[in-house]
């Protein structure tokens, strides 16, 4: 601790000194102290940041390794194709959905049914009501004028909108102003066919609907389905009669989702036109993870690897000589050297991944090879990332026993917490050794000012005395005086 010294000049020139500049100056001694504690605190802080970095790049190598390991992952997607996609355009293809090809023919598209009136005037005036139902559910009447609505096309349609009875109302407007109520099913083919009321369909409450200003010549302004709900029918690999309530199939071929679009150009037998489904596994997008695993693999790597040094100044990395870098060295570097079974892939060298020749840890992929062996050994691929005891799952218990996650014990969540102890112990330290010293700076302080005032007060003083010694002895008077 240096020693702290007073500047006041003479004793009797009343100067003093500067209280708060050698209260701090002595505080200043007093904090020296604490400057191992913030040492230590610094270097724990630089080697927290670097553990969480790593951390965070072994999240990441994590998320690469589970898009390969999940059964409903990377390895799972599929690619589709048609060969004709005027007839059929592939819409998806799911995790279910098996590699293979197959046939395909429309017989017909599925229909939506629909209705309409005949035209009336946009402002003529209509009574009574319509009476329909949707497939096989029950009889609905709806009046003109019901909920208070216009007795009008528009207002009746819009009535029917507002009860919600299965079907979409809408007015068509024609050319020369007139217009017609359409209504079509909410519900696609044969299931969702709209049928009128008439005398012979439902002859104890038929549509009654007619235009009170222009008469019209048909019975309930001519409402009628105009066109039927259908089913859409087609054959799938030589299996006929499948049908579809709507052109869009979802269970035809397991996992598979497709559009029908038309019945293609008929055979020369008049039979519906044959449309090949290819399904593939999506090698490219595999492709691709392994290659991100390959590309964060050896950034964690080369993180490692420049803790093993020193910086620019010569001092080394936070986590020199730790023995957790030793811990994610070792482990990453053995999990990825297994080998794993007796088939063909059966490590990361049978898929092209091979060490650099750098020899830092870090490794290359051979895209070529890796795409030999995805188009030959494809379920092999599957096996050495997903299988029990495979090359994924061994990877994935490695990196939990790495990683910063409390809840499974990680290395680097062992070296953080350890850490913190040690954070802890040193924060408190110092906490208590700055409460000691505020304590001393309020009675240092408060001596100080009052030496200070003493000191000041000196001259005052010996000039009382130099008077009172004069009024006594005589000495010291003004001899004119």
């Amino acid at each position: 601790m240096g020693a702290v010294g007073l500047n006041f000049g003479s004793a009797t020139s009343g100067q003093g000194f500067d209280v708060t500049s050698t209260v701090n100056q002595i505080v200043t001694n007093l904090q020296s102290v604490e400057a191992p504690w913030k040492t230590q605190l610094t270097t724990l802080t630089s080697k927290d940041a670097v553990l969480t970095s790593m951390g965070t790049q072994l999240s990441t190598l994590a998320t690469d390794l589970q898009n390969l390991t999940d059964f409903g992952g990377t390895m799972a997607y599929k690619t589709g194709s048609s060969s004709d996609t005027n007839v059929l355009s592939l819409s998806s293809a799911s995790a279910i959905a098996v590699a293979g090809t197959h046939t395909v023919s429309v017989q017909n598209l599925a229909q939506t049914s629909s209705a309409a009136s005949d035209k009336v005037g946009a402002k003529d005036t209509l009574t009574g009501g319509i009476t329909f139902k949707v497939g096989a559910g029950d009889w609905q009447t709806v009046n003109v004028g019901d909920y208070s609505s216009p007795a009008t096309l528009s207002g009746l349609s819009a009535t029917i909108n507002r009860a919600d009875l299965g079907v979409i109302a809408s007015v068509l407007t024609n050319a020369d102003g007139t217009q017609r109520l359409s209504l079509v099913s909410r519900t696609s083919g044969s299931a969702g066919q709209i049928t009128i009321a008439n005398a012979t369909s439902y002859p104890t409450s038929p549509t009654t609907l007619a235009d009170s200003t222009t008469p019209d010549g048909n019975f309930g302004l001519g409402l009628a389905t105009i066109q039927d709900g259908k089913d859409a029918t087609i054959t799938v690999d030589g299996v006929q009669g499948i049908t579809s309530a709507s052109n869009t199939v979802t269970d035809a071929i397991p996992g598979v989702t497709f559009q029908l679009l038309s019945t293609g150009v008929a055979t020369s037998d008049g039979t519906a036109e044959t449309v090949q489904v290819v399904i593939d596994n999506d090698t490219t997008s595999i492709e691709a993870a392994i290659n991100a695993f390959v590309i964060d693999f050896n950034a964690t790597m080369k993180a490692i690897n420049a803790q093993e040094q020193k910086d620019l100044s010569g001092n080394p990395e936070p986590l020199y000589g730790t023995s957790v870098l030793a811990q994610l060295q070792e482990g990453l570097l053995s999990a990825l050297s297994s080998s794993f079974g007796s088939n063909t892939v059966n490590s990361l060298i049978s898929l092209g991944i091979t060490a650099n020749a750098s020899a830092d840890g870090t490794i290359k992929l051979d895209a070529d090879k890796l795409s030999s062996a995805l188009n030959t050994n494809f379920n092999q691929v599957v096996s050495f990332f997903q299988d029990s005891g495979s090359f994924g799952l061994h990877f994935r218990d490695t990196l939990n026993s790495l990683s910063n996650s409390s809840s499974k014990g990680g290395a680097i969540s062992l070296a953080l917490s350890e850490d913190r102890s040690q954070e802890t112990t040193l924060n408190d330290n110092i906490s208590r050794e700055e409460a000691l010293i505020a304590t001393q700076r309020v009675n240092l302080t408060a001596e100080l000012n009052l030496a200070n005032q003493i000191l000041q007060a000196i001259p005052q003083m010996i000039n009382q005395v130099n008077e009172m010694y004069s009024a006594i002895t005589g000495y010291g008077r003004n001899q004119n005086g």
